[in-house]
């Protein structure tokens, strides 16, 4: 007779697999390095066209540890982005919470928000240049277009989502329209809240990049504009992949608060916060005694 294997005799087995295929993408990406760069110096490659990757880290190490100029551009272009995803979330949340309790404000707000939604930002990105000026205001504003959408949508579309099960238990206990909202609509949209989140953020960044395209005194976006005007291709790759890591970066954050807070949509972090929090009672009012 066999027995199914623990979670113990599972683990090994499974970080071998995450491994292998964590090894096989490695070699991949540096075989592909590798003939990139034998490319490039063997003359078969146009380093204002495709620079290879030496040149390429020889611009990262300037911009990053030698003259170091990519901070104030770095900084300023997240700060810009940051300001503007938390301004068109916060106006896309509320518009989005008002239009599900109000089926008349739904029917009014809805067409504007879609055409919002479907005029390319870079369209709008002049006027709202010659409407806000030349400095953070127009980036921030920008930013805060492209990414009010997504929040917009993916909250009201939660919030009218309903259980009529969890809905009619609410109503038999007597709870009140503060009570169903906090304790049962909100935290049931919070996942389809998160991934609009995510959305807006990359949105954000975006808009902010385009903005500093048209007419920008620092960002990361005007500094690649002037590496590409001097036909230093390298470098504007190397800005290339610092707004990648930027994007990254955000949007790893986004990962974590989904995992740290939406916990009980995931059974290890509920298990999890069940014992915290239980020992937490226990610790405040004592163990309780079972005669």
């Amino acid at each position: 007779m066999t027995t199914a294997p623990t979670v113990e005799q599972l683990a090994p087995t499974r970080t071998a697999k995450v491994l292998k295929a964590s090894l096989k993408h490695i070699i991949t990406f540096g075989l592909i390095i590798f003939v990139w760069e034998i490319l490039g110096r063997t003359g078969q490659l146009n380093r204002l066209i495709l620079p290879w990757p030496s040149l390429i880290g020889a611009q990262l190490l300037d911009l990053f540890f030698i003259s170091g100029k990519i901070y104030f551009h770095f900084f300023t272009t997240l700060a810009e982005a940051v300001i503007g995803f938390f301004i068109g979330v916060s106006i896309g949340i509320s518009l989005a919470v008002g239009a599900a309790f109000s089926p008349r404000f739904r029917r009014y707000i809805a067409p504007y928000a879609v055409v919002f939604n479907v005029t390319p930002g870079i369209a709008v990105a002049p006027m709202i240049i010659a409407w806000f000026g030349f400095g953070w205001s127009s980036k921030i504003a920008l930013a805060a277009l492209v990414c009010f959408f997504p929040p917009f949508v993916n909250t009201l579309t939660a919030l009218m989502r309903t259980d009529e099960d969890a809905t009619d238990l609410f109503r038999s206990l007597g709870a009140s329209k503060r009570e169903y909202f906090w304790k049962l609509q909100l935290p049931n949209a919070i996942p389809l809240i998160f991934a609009g989140l995510k959305l807006a953020l990359t949105g954000a960044l975006l808009g902010t990049i385009v903005a500093e395209f048209f007419s920008a005194s620092a960002g990361v976006g005007i500094l690649m504009q002037r590496f590409a005007f001097a036909l230093q291709i390298d470098g504007s790759f190397a800005t290339l992949l610092t707004m990648s890591a930027m994007g990254l970066m955000l949007f790893t954050l986004m990962e974590v608060l989904d995992y740290r807070l939406v916990f009980w949509k995931r059974d290890s972090r509920m298990d999890s916060v069940s014992k915290k929090r239980a020992a937490r009672w226990r610790s405040r009012h004592g163990a309780i005694e079972v005669s």
